[in-house]
């Protein structure tokens, strides 16, 4: 087969997944060494490991995969769990421990990764008396909603912050079917104006249920809800969803169903790297949603060893545009899971930032970075300056769990070693605004 496969092929594709226990029977598996394969053994024991036939035959360019990015992007890497831990579930493995010695082992080595950031836990809803663990709501305007079915993806990232979602760890899992529960909460809470569809994928779901949740809400008629946003990596991880899937034309109804009723509806993709664009696939699928009204926006964290590049940040925007998206967050790595191994200082971040921005046309700059979405909220840096002969962080709140914040700028201590919000301390003050 050739590195990349014709269109034929293409288009008779029918999806096929790998995981962790059947990666070794991908045709390309060959072009590792023994000990890179029992590196993603080893690392398929603590992150979540799945990979698909589209991602592998059409993304991955297997003649230079060891400095390719999307390889990076799906295969775990070494370098993403320290030594300590590598050896410890290494030597288990060697061994052939019992399946519940080695279970045991990951959870513990899962648990000092911070598998939950940013304060999820705190933005549970509560509805009379009840949380709702399936749904999150930080900021006043939108609710995030975890539907049971969703909490999957085609293809894990080796980056994601949402990695306990896929790991069966005790009570660290958002996840519900309830939907009357979430219309009950919205009519209780008028300020929520959007409801936003993660996971997960919630792409990964049948069409027929996803039109379930779909036609319960739009028959609730809320006059508070005004925009419908889905999060999903489907584009760049299987595009077909919305093209050769058997149900690709009902889920293109159900969307049009969303914008008939009135509604917005915003179809968040997630691309990490312009080599996800490059499919006929990907042109078809993007084409196939904006018909039905929508508007998309794409979004990504910046991420050492894989996108860390200013000239291919400008040139993604530009190709996003010109098929018809809208660039929308750069984020920073979050303080989860492989950080130490994805994560660039605020200084790297705001300079690749800022290079890319300064290339591309005002139709483009509708992006926003680098952002951290931290525990108090959505919090940008805007540069780094110098006031009285030292250098400070300036930052910014895009998004606040107290909406009096937003558009305020602040300033931080500068520290060349910061990757994340909890890293500066402040300056001018003696805390931070939000830290009452």
């Amino acid at each position: 087969m050739n590195k990349f496969t014709t269109q034929k092929h293409i288009f008779s594709m029918k999806y096929k997944v790998y995981t962790q226990k059947s990666f070794k029977k991908i045709p390309q598996i060959q072009n590792l060494s023994a000990e890179q394969i029992f590196d993603i053994e080893v690392l398929g024991e603590i992150f979540p490991f799945k990979v698909n036939n589209y991602v592998i035959d059409e993304l991955i360019d297997w003649d230079n995969f060891n400095e390719d990015a999307i390889f990076r992007l799906t295969f775990p890497q070494k370098g993403m769990l320290s030594k300590k831990y590598f050896d410890k579930m290494a030597e288990l493995i060697r061994n052939e421990a019992p399946t519940k010695e080695i279970t045991k082992a990951s959870n513990e080595i899962r648990l000092t990764l911070n598998p939950n950031p940013s304060g999820q836990a705190h933005n549970v809803p509560v509805l009379n008396g009840e949380e709702l663990m399936g749904a999150q709501h930080k900021y006043n305007e939108t609710m995030l909603f975890f539907p049971t079915q969703g909490q999957t993806c085609h293809a894990y990232c080796t980056f994601c912050f949402r990695w306990p979602q896929f790991t069966g760890l005790e009570g660290l899992k958002f996840a519900m079917k309830e939907v009357d529960l979430v219309i009950a909460y919205l009519k209780k809470h008028p300020e929520v104006t959007d409801l936003l569809f993660t996971g997960g994928d919630p792409m990964v779901m049948k069409s027929k249920v996803f039109k379930t949740y779909i036609d319960a809400i739009l028959e609730a008629d809320l006059p508070n809800l005004k925009t419908i946003r889905i999060g999903s990596k489907t584009l760049a991880y299987w595009p077909y969803r919305y093209t050769k899937d058997d149900d690709a034309s009902e889920l293109l109804e159900v969307f049009r169903s969303i914008t008939d009723a009135g509604l917005s509806l915003s179809f968040m993709a997630h691309f990490n790297h312009i080599s996800e664009l490059k499919t006929a696939a990907v042109a078809q699928a993007t084409k196939a949603i904006r018909e039905t009204g929508a508007n998309i926006r794409t979004q990504s964290p910046l991420l050492k060893h894989l996108n860390n590049d200013a000239d291919m940040w400008a040139n993604m925007w530009r190709k996003q545009v010109d098929m018809g998206m809208i660039p929308y967050y750069m984020f920073m790595a979050r303080e989860t899971g492989a950080q130490e191994y994805f994560g660039l200082t605020l200084e790297e971040a705001w300079t690749i930032f800022r290079d890319a921005y300064s290339q591309v046309s005002g139709i483009c700059r509708t992006v926003r970075g680098p952002v951290m979405s931290a525990n108090p909220g959505k919090v940008q840096v805007l540069g780094i300056t110098e006031i009285n002969g030292e250098k400070q962080y300036v930052l910014n709140f895009l998004q606040g769990r107290n909406p009096k914040w937003v558009g305020q700028p602040f300033f931080a201590k500068y520290n060349d070693k910061a990757l994340w919000l909890s890293d500066l301390e402040p300056a001018f003050a003696d805390k931070f605004m939000y830290e009452d």
